[in-house]
């Protein structure tokens, strides 16, 4: 009785914090278009005294725009796509068949994600230089041409399974009715036939949530892309080639450029977010209502 007596308290708190979330990111919008002077001035504005659009033009003459928008735009999208597909038929088989061993496999994904991913950095990268048969290698790996790392493989395949999205979407396939799945049998649909077309149209919300979640996480995974970047330039992420245009020039001259190339990157991850907004939200709700 007393919340809904003080309802605007609640709206207090939902508005401050929505103010300190988002000043960041309209500064960082606002100082794209600030000029050098400006920006390293002792005297702090928040909108820009004279908007510089130049600094949107030499931000993509400085890096290689177009190389780094298809680099990250497929890493993205497809390792997106293979977790989408790993997790939820990993976590179809988790939730609804029956074998031995099956909460013991759970377990085991879930420690995995106690251990921090870089630890998987110099393993990923051993088995990636010298992955046989490609890149110059032979049969055994030995080539040192640099193997897998010379495609665009290399900055997706150790990012295709995810023990968060098996966990996800496990926790989403364990409220669908299991007379659904036992109707289907009777009516002798494959496992297959049932997960295709019967789970995964079901799992939409869950799908979409965990779509937000590793797009922006690939989007802005930064360390496994700057070294796969150091055995060829030429696979490149926009996340490593700001980062380089903020270390080749000069700072008080780039920050306004850096603003605006970080300003760039964001753009995907805003489409994204708000395409899928409304499953997103769904999903959050829906998912690990049951045990």
């Amino acid at each position: 009785m007393r919340r809904k007596k003080t309802p605007w308290i609640s709206y207090l708190i939902i508005l401050v914090g929505s103010i300190v979330m988002v000043f960041p990111f309209l500064d960082m919008i606002l100082s794209s278009f600030k000029g050098s002077a400006e920006y390293n001035s002792l005297y702090y504005h928040f909108r820009p005294e004279t908007f510089y659009f130049d600094n949107y033009q030499r931000a993509f003459e400085s890096l290689n725009i177009a190389l780094l928008f298809k680099n990250s735009i497929i890493k993205s999208v497809v390792s997106t796509i293979l977790v989408l597909l790993t997790s939820s038929m990993a976590a179809y088989a988790l939730a609804k068949l029956r074998f031995r061993g099956r909460n013991r496999i759970f377990q085991f994904i879930l420690s995995t994600m106690m251990i921090p991913s870089f630890l998987f950095f110099i393993p990923n990268f051993y088995i990636i230089t010298h992955f046989p048969l490609v890149g110059g290698n032979d049969i055994f790996g030995n080539g040192g041409e640099g193997g897998l790392a010379t495609s665009i493989l290399s900055l997706i395949l150790p990012f295709a399974v995810s023990a968060y999205g098996i966990f996800l979407m496990r926790q989403f396939i364990l409220t669908i009715n299991d007379a659904y799945i036992e109707a289907a049998r009777i009516d002798g649909a494959s496992e297959f036939r049932i997960f295709f077309r019967l789970i995964l149209p079901m799992t939409g919300p869950a799908l979409a949530t965990l779509a937000i979640f590793e797009f922006i996480g690939q989007w802005n995974e930064f360390i496994w892309a700057l070294i796969i970047n150091s055995v060829n330039p030429d696979l490149a992420v926009l996340p490593v080639g700001v980062q380089m245009l903020k270390d080749h020039l000069d700072p008080e001259m780039t920050q306004p450029l850096l603003m605006a190339g970080l300003v760039i990157s964001t753009v995907p991850i805003l489409v994204v977010f708000l395409v899928l907004q409304k499953y997103y939200v769904r999903g959050m709700m829906n998912s690990g209502l049951k045990e």
